[in-house]
């Protein structure tokens, strides 16, 4: 099963909105097939082992599958893999954990049994978990698995008052944002950021080499989202001129002129509704990108988005680089918390990960009520 997962891993950054899959056939102390979901619409990694013991010459019947999900029991993009392995006649499935998804969901291992195939479930399931998060999420909440990735420099400060921050942190943090970048769907940022950084939000360094991409269009770009209330992003924002769509959250009317500017520049615009501030209500617009098959959504904003998606709830890991410098009393800080007077108001975190990532610490933590 640590191999399944391993070989799940590998699918890291292209099956979304599909969860990473990995399978492993065995027969007696031999392995004889190994495979691993590479993207939707693509053969699920039940076939892909199957069909790599097939080439290798070797019969599968009578082997065990271990599989580091449910094996699939409808028809969507690809046939059931619930079907495959029981033509297979393999002898046993051990799978690391249920799949969520309610077209599943108990389905395939029950049709597996059924077949007299005999199933064990739960075997490193929690690691099973870990390489699923957002689809997790996704399926058994309707929304998506939210990052939010922080700089501050080693006294919390995101920025100069003045709102400069290139950079706080040296080149090997900002090459290590690309991966969070590259596996996730979508990238959310307010409107304050586009208009002081005008940032591109785009994957630059394919994460699976790490060589830097000669053309953006070599490696699926995340969506781009940007709350923006009033509709004062401009035009000319380099990210709308960028590979990938940009969506703009906006209160604002969408059949103006501005509007019409921004659409023609590539926009997509989207009504969401307002809160009571007269800001975009961040759980409406987070549920809307877990309908459009987002199963992580990347955080890189200013303080005031990250403080209202963190009081809103949205917030379920915290990746913060930590500069060794000092900016002063004056800079920005990394939240804008309202209504924090007492301790015990205080929002609680717990460490997940520490780490240096060259002359950074990348810290990573979760808020305690999290899902």
């Amino acid at each position: 099963m640590a191999h399944a997962i391993q070989l799940a891993e590998l699918g890291r950054y292209t099956t979304a909105p599909n969860p990473c899959v990995g399978c492993v056939l065995v027969q007696g102390e031999r392995v004889i097939g190994t495979g691993y979901h590479r993207r939707a619409g693509e053969p699920h990694a039940e076939r892909l082992a199957l069909a790599a013991a097939e080439a290798a010459g070797e019969n599968p019947a009578r082997s065990t599958a271990y599989v580091t999900l449910e094996p699939c029991c409808h028809h969507g993009r690809t046939p059931p893999c619930t079907d495959a392995l029981i033509a297979a006649a393999v002898r046993r499935v051990v799978v690391a954990m249920p799949d969520p998804n309610p077209l599943v969901a108990g389905r395939g291992i029950a049709q597996l049994r059924h077949a007299g195939i005999a199933v064990t479930v739960g075997v490193l399931d929690r690691a099973a978990q870990l390489l699923n998060l957002g689809f997790c999420k996704r399926m058994t909440s309707g929304m998506p698995f939210v990052k939010c990735k922080l700089a501050a420099s080693l006294d919390g400060r995101t920025a100069l008052a003045s709102g400069e921050s290139c950079w706080i942190t040296g080149e090997a943090a900002r090459r290590d944002v690309q991966r969070w970048r590259a596996r996730s769907a979508a990238i959310m940022t307010g409107v304050g950021t586009v208009l002081i950084d005008n940032p591109a939000l785009t994957v630059r360094i394919n994460p699976e080499t790490g060589i830097e991409l000669t053309d953006l269009h070599q490696w699926p770009q995340p969506l781009r989202v940007i709350t923006d209330s009033q509709l004062r992003t401009p035009p000319t924002a380099q990210l709308l001129h960028l590979p990938g769509k940009t969506l703009i959250a906006t209160g604002a009317d969408v059949n103006n002129e501005r509007a019409a500017a921004l659409i023609a520049a590539g926009a997509e615009l989207f009504a969401c509704e307002l809160n009571t501030d007269g800001r975009i209500e961040l759980t409406a617009l987070v549920r809307e990108l877990a309908t459009r098959g987002c199963n992580e959504v990347l955080l890189e904003t200013g303080a005031t988005l990250a403080g209202a998606a963190m009081q809103a709830g949205l917030i379920d890991e915290l990746i913060i680089y930590l500069a060794p410098h000092l900016l002063g009393d004056s800079g920005r800080g990394l939240f804008t918390l309202l209504g924090i007077d007492r301790m015990n108001q205080r929002i609680e975190l717990e460490w997940q990960d520490v780490r240096q990532v060259g002359n950074d610490l990348r810290l990573t933590l979760r808020p305690i009520n999290a899902a």
